[in-house]
């Protein structure tokens, strides 16, 4: 999804006259009672539109509470009856590219109806269930939720779409909301918590999406690279700080599709330049299988500023 680059400016004057109308067609939005689950669940979901950090906070928390020997699975909405996913049955186009990543990490369900995926993974033996993109206004009663936003983009202009980047407007979205987790460079969380620190009700805790090291060597390695996340500035920010020799970036937009067309031009280019093809997790789990050998893929991870804050308000087992 492409944004418009004034949600990210200034409001305008037009858009001031018309924002209160349009934060009171925001706040009316009907909201239907919500569902409790028999199991706790922790609800990861973002204010903003797009790419903020919500996947790898679902993979660092699900992490977490197995860590802490508690059996997590992951429910995000899907097409169709509740799915438990399977890594190496399923593929992207079947079920999306964020819940197969998540699956590597935890049992992952897609649902259309996000309750009967939840029931689903209780029957599989699910003892706290991480509800991704959910919020707090959601159709199910979370026992803890954490907002996710990119510290680097913020609010942007304040306003909910199609005036800005957000799915819903700032202060009723966080006032149902436990914490929520910035992610970005310091500098970014300063202005972050400059800009945007008073309209947030709930802590903030801070955090960055860190390199994975993987054993390769990205000083002075020649590279094509190309994203289709969120941000993929980001992406190639990160491989720049490891040194990587970026002859030339490609960015996609969120979950673009890797057409042959598409392939066959990126895997030319890096032929001709003698470098090596670099992606995203998230986009080397839609690449072709057999297209897959020639690419490298550099894998991040959250690593939060204050574990302790967020263990804090982990539901206790039932």
């Amino acid at each position: 999804m492409m944004r418009p680059g004034f949600w990210y400016r200034k409001p305008g004057r037009l858009l001031r006259l018309i924002g209160p109308l349009a934060r009171g067609v925001a706040v009316s939005r009907a909201r239907a009672r919500r569902l409790e689950m028999p199991v706790p669940v922790v609800a990861i979901g973002s204010l903003s539109i797009g790419g903020t950090g919500k996947t790898p906070t679902v993979i660092a928390l699900a992490q977490r509470l197995a860590m802490k020997g508690r059996n997590v699975h992951v429910v995000t909405r899907g097409a169709g009856p509740p799915l438990r996913i399977e890594e190496r049955r399923h593929a992207a186009e079947d079920v999306g590219d964020e819940p197969l990543l998540i699956a590597a990490f935890a049992p992952t369900w897609t649902a259309g109806n996000l309750a009967q995926g939840v029931h689903s993974a209780i029957a599989e033996g699910a003892e706290i269930i991480v509800l991704d993109r959910g919020l707090p206004d959601g159709p199910i009663k979370a026992d803890l939720n954490i907002l996710v936003e990119d510290a680097h983009r913020g609010f942007g202009n304040g306003f909910a779409w199609p005036l800005g980047p957000l799915n819903r407007v700032i202060a009723p979205g966080v006032a149902g909301a436990d914490l929520l987790v910035a992610v970005g460079s310091e500098a970014a969380q300063e202005r972050f918590r400059a800009k945007w620190g008073s309209a947030v009700s709930c802590p903030i805790v801070t955090g960055r999406l860190e390199p994975l090291p993987t054993g390769m060597e990205w000083a002075g390695l020649d590279v094509v690279a190309f994203a289709g996340i969120g941000a993929p500035e980001r992406f190639f920010a990160t491989l720049r700080g490891l040194g990587a020799n970026l002859l030339r970036t490609q960015a996609l937009s969120d979950h673009q599709e890797l057409t042959p067309a598409l392939l066959a031009r990126l895997d030319k280019e890096a032929q001709l330049r003698s470098a090596q093809l670099v992606t995203t997790e998230k986009d080397a789990v839609r690449l072709p299988r057999d297209y897959r050998a020639r690419v490298v893929s550099l894998p991040v991870r959250l690593e939060l500023d204050d574990w302790a804050a967020l263990d804090a308000l982990l539901p206790a087992p039932v």
